[in-house]
């Protein structure tokens, strides 16, 4: 189960960072965000690109259960999400509501992959 945890969860952050890399624009358009600097595209690519490939390897590194790095990776990767998920309701609290998609959409998917991550892990 821990290795299908890790392969599904390993995808969605694969896919975050190709898209990041290759479109940034496009990716931050569903929140609102122009990005009309080219600072602002390195932002993009480096934290949802870079991050989402960093995490989607040692995820795979994780479903192939090389050494006993499992369990550690699976729990980062969890503490990561939760955190991503957190901040979500931290502006809850802070700003006013925000509509379904594509910030409590993505919230959602958050919170399951961190469940997902520490209850295989």
């Amino acid at each position: 189960m821990a290795q299908a945890v890790c392969g599904i969860v390993g995808v969605f952050f694969l896919g975050m960072g190709v898209y990041a890399l290759a479109a940034p624009t496009a990716l931050i358009r569903p929140f609102g965000i122009r990005l009309g600097e080219a600072s602002a595209r390195y932002e993009v690519r480096a934290v949802y690109g870079g991050f989402g490939l960093a995490m989607a390897a040692v995820l795979a590194v994780a479903a192939l259960d090389l050494g006993s790095l499992r369990g550690g990776i699976m729990v980062a990767v969890g503490a990561a999400l939760a955190g991503m998920a957190f901040g979500r309701v931290a502006s809850a609290a802070l700003d006013e509501r925000a509509a379904f998609y594509p910030t409590w959409f993505y919230g959602v998917v958050e919170v399951a992959g961190a469940a997902a991550l520490f209850l295989a892990a």
